[in-house]
């Protein structure tokens, strides 16, 4: 197969989360020389691959096979990988199946590579994440076989392909305020403590505000509220409580504990409890690193572009990787469709993502 033929086959596998459609038993044949691994847990499968040329570093590409619902209106059958006028459209083309074909395709024509090559995949990145990367990351600690450095071949690119890579990620707070109040009439609201009126005034001091500035790599850390609701949905009495959710995408300088402090502050004299929860932690790579030095290399060869360094966007399970001290970037086609209907991407930006990784790997040295 040459790497669209192997895209359309990738695409054409219907792999909702945690299903991955046969794709992690398909990539262990396609890659016949490398040694597998199976991490299945619970209905999540994972695969692990991975072949030793050499003494020297390991290099890891990492993503995941499992794509989101189709949903409803789509022009073409979302997993058929249909091609019209240079694109190619299908559930999974930028989210991340293009990624997943370019990096199989790139490994599996490696040659003289110096060091360990490997693809960690999981069918549970789009789901819980439970179950996915961070159980395979267990198991390669434990033996021994974690990589120095990895590419998570997220989407990434906004404008044009390769001016954008993603050398971190910020975390994701969330938050639960429940408000007290005391049920009445509302005839008589001298009675009652109304948590609507309560909140209202202070709403302007907390909704969308900065928690810190950020700085040349992270956006500030924004306080976004996500829901509000109370009462008994009548008119003639005010409610016991309210309930506030909100969420902060964080960064390195702003933790839990900022957060805390700026509830407290904004809702002081009100009888409220806060419960916080944080589903990822903010990391950075080093930008003088060999890796993002050479994929920057890389994409330069093959576009003629200097991508910038970004931070933007939602999480990814590069934020697994980070912690475990390996040198971890995101690198893929242009992030424009994901998980929408008619989702889509170009033939020659699979075609030269592919070139990148090739690249990658021959300049690794």
């Amino acid at each position: 197969m040459n790497i669209i033929e192997l895209f359309k086959y990738m695409i054409s596998c219907k792999s909702e989360t945690p299903d991955d459609g046969g794709l992690l038993d398909f990539i262990e044949n396609y890659l016949p020389d490398f040694k597998a691994i199976r991490i299945d847990v619970e209905d999540v499968k994972n695969l692990f691959i991975y072949k030793k040329f050499g003494d020297g570093e390991h290099l890891c590409f990492a993503g995941h096979v499992d794509v989101v619902p189709a949903g409803k209106g789509w022009e073409t059958d979302p997993y058929e990988a249909v091609e019209k006028d240079g694109f190619i459209y299908g559930r999974g083309t930028q989210d991340m199946k293009s990624g997943v074909a370019a990096f199989t395709q790139a490994v599996k024509e490696a040659q003289g590579f110096n060091g360990t090559l490997s693809l960690l995949l999981t069918s549970d990145e789009e789901g819980d994440g439970i179950y996915g990367t961070v159980e395979v990351l267990k198991y390669l600690k434990e033996h021994n076989l974690l990589p120095d450095a990895a590419v998570v071949a997220e989407p990434t690119c906004e404008d044009n392909f390769g001016d954008a890579i993603k050398v971190g990620r910020r975390g994701s707070i969330n938050g639960y305020i429940t408000l007290k109040g005391k049920q009445g009439h509302a005839a008589y609201p001298e009675k009652a403590i109304n948590p609507i009126h309560n909140i209202a005034p202070i709403l302007q001091n907390m909704a969308g505000v900065n928690l810190d500035n950020g700085d040349e790599f992270f956006s500030p850390s924004k306080f976004v509220i996500t829901d509000i609701r109370s009462g008994m949905q009548v008119t003639n009495v005010t409610p016991n409580e309210l309930k506030m959710m909100f969420n902060v995408r964080n960064t390195t300088l702003t933790t839990q504990k900022e957060v805390e402090k700026f509830v407290a502050k904004n809702m002081d004299g009100l009888n409220y409890e806060l419960k916080l929860t944080q589903g990822s932690y903010p990391f950075k790579t080093d930008t003088n690193t060999k890796l993002v030095r050479k994929i920057g290399e890389a994409i330069k060869s093959v576009t003629g572009l200097k991508p910038k360094h970004s931070t933007a966007g939602g999480t990814s399970d590069a934020r697994f990787l980070a912690p475990l001290g390996i040198d971890v970037i995101e690198f893929g086609v242009k992030n424009d469709t994901i998980h929408s209907v008619n989702e889509r991407t170009t033939v020659k930006e699979v075609e030269d993502l592919y070139c990148v990784f090739k690249n990658l790997i021959k300049m690794w040295e």
